[in-house]
């Protein structure tokens, strides 16, 4: 599979300017339950927006309404500067949108899908056999381009997904959990191929059970549970919410107990808990401070054999705000 190249801008201009997408106060209940409740955000040309939650939390609702798949109860959604129904085919095509559920046609070969899904788009013919040939180069199935779809792997098919949603140079870029089911290969050439669109800039709408992938690719992201957004910003601002405080395990034997309770005495140390084989520290910049606190405890009768130093992630921002592990 090889890097996408762009000769141009991905896409088409915006006629008005601003966010190429704009969501605010979007709303969806089936009947008694409520599955969003008032989300809205927007994402910028060249920007990778990463909306993460756990099962359930409302992600596939609100993409679906995004894409207009879904009619929703109340809230405006706007792309390329144009308002959003399930009606409206204007800001439609300004969308690329590639499902959690693969959406290709078995019986049909790679290069005849394409063909077929670029006729939906109404693109010409020379268009989509020219396009199609770009988009096959990009994926890494052109020597695979008229076999059937039938035998291709999970990560051949997930690559031909988000071939089909590239085909008419969308602005945004839509993708519901891409690398679910793929090979460790097709995995890293998929977010290396959606790290060059954002570079080429294309707007980027990321859903992912991997907090590795958000950590990556998002510029921002939005985190969601029970419908609603409870923190959005960057990597740096939502681990601001814990305090942007690090976790350090120090196994160690000898007098642990003062150890531990010289350790809190100094500054930038919020708490040391010793236990049988070593202690645990919460502090702030445990990289400056972990010459100061090795000769802290040796100096209070305690020898240190191993240090764990956990730095703050999304991953425990996630926990902390909803409680739940990304992939629950």
């Amino acid at each position: 599979m090889t890097a996408i190249a762009q000769t141009e801008p991905v896409g088409r201009p915006s006629t008005e300017g601003g966010p190429v997408l704009e969501c605010r106060g979007l709303e969806k209940s089936y009947k008694e339950r409520r599955a969003v409740a008032g989300v809205g955000f927007e994402i910028e040309s060249g920007e990778t927006y990463g909306l993460l939650g756990p099962n359930g939390a409302g992600k596939t609702t609100t993409i679906s309404m995004i894409c207009g798949l879904l009619a929703r109860d109340a809230g405006d959604v706007t792309v390329d500067g144009k308002p959003l129904t399930i009606n409206s085919t204007d800001a439609k095509t300004a969308i690329g949108y590639v499902p959690q559920d693969l959406a290709i046609y078995p019986d049909l070969t790679a290069k005849e899908n394409l063909m077929f899904f670029g006729r939906l788009y109404g693109m010409s013919r020379s268009d989509i056999k020219q396009r199609s040939a770009e988009i096959l180069d990009v994926i890494g199935l052109s020597d695979r381009a008229d076999e059937h779809t039938s035998g291709f792997s999970g990560g051949m098919k997930r690559r031909l997904n988000i071939g089909i949603a590239l085909l008419h140079k969308p602005r945004l870029l839509v993708l519901d959990e891409p690398t679910v089911g793929v090979d460790p290969q097709s995995r890293n050439a998929i977010l290396g191929n959606v790290e060059t669109l954002s570079e080429a800039g294309m707007a980027v709408l990321y859903t992912t059970h991997y907090m590795e992938e958000a950590e990556r690719l998002c510029d921002r992201v939005g985190i969601i549970d029970e419908g609603e957004i409870k923190a959005e910003g960057t990597r740096r601002e939502l681990i601001a919410i814990l305090g942007e405080q690090d976790r350090v395990s120090l196994e160690a034997s000898g007098d642990l107990a003062t150890a531990s309770r010289t350790l809190t005495s100094l500054d930038g140390i919020d708490d040391a808990t010793h236990r049988e084989s070593g202690i645990d520290l919460i502090l702030t910049n445990a990289s400056h401070r972990l010459p100061q606190i090795l000769e802290t405890v040796a100096d209070a009768g305690a020898e240190v054999t191993s240090v764990n130093v956990v730095e703050p992630d999304l991953e425990a921002v996630f926990l902390k705000l909803t409680g739940k592990a990304l992939r629950d």
